[in-house]
């Protein structure tokens, strides 16, 4: 089962008296932690379903009611775990110019000529964009910002990217 899920957030602690929980998730995630619907939590190996009745956001966090959780002892069973949703979800909730990490990695990457350049070994972000770690046929590593400017084309069925190989970005 665990092959198709995602981690979204954790569940850090509870939140007041009534089984509320307080996640933990990615800046920029609350669009998704917002239109969840059910979660599987990882406790001892093992996945629980979840079901959400209710997501408000408090500084940070996340306040989250489950259906299965009414007190505060509920929802200390289940702290420090990570919640999952399936990859098929996530993928429904993506914007168009949206992807997941393990779908970019180990992609070709090419100029617009066509000349294969490298492959894609790891994402990173700052605070800008996220930033593509592309390794090159002699396996040097070169960091290539995942912006429609420099990488105009990114192909998930051919399982190739096309960049703009500016001067001095992948030599």
């Amino acid at each position: 089962m665990s092959e198709d899920l995602i981690s979204i957030a954790k569940i850090l602690n509870f939140h007041g008296i009534k089984g509320e929980a307080k996640l933990g998730f990615s800046k920029g995630r609350e669009k998704q932690i917002e239109a969840l619907k059910k979660v599987f939590a990882k406790k001892n190996n093992d996945y629980k379903e979840l079901n959400v009745s209710a997501v408000r956001f408090h500084k940070h966090f996340a306040i989250v009611k489950f259906k299965e959780f009414m007190t505060v002892n509920d929802v200390e069973e289940y702290k420090g775990c990570d919640l999952y949703i399936t990859k098929t979800e996530v993928e429904e909730n993506l914007d168009n110019d949206e992807y997941l990490i393990s779908d970019l990695i180990d992609m070709d990457v090419y100029d617009e000529d066509g000349c294969c350049l490298g492959k894609i070994v790891e994402i990173g972000e700052n605070l800008a964009n996220d930033i593509l770690s592309v390794q090159d046929n002699n396996g040097k590593k070169h960091l290539v910002p995942f912006v429609k400017a420099i990488v105009p084309v990114v192909d998930l069925k051919g399982r190739k990217v096309v960049v703009n190989n500016i001067e001095g970005l992948i030599s």
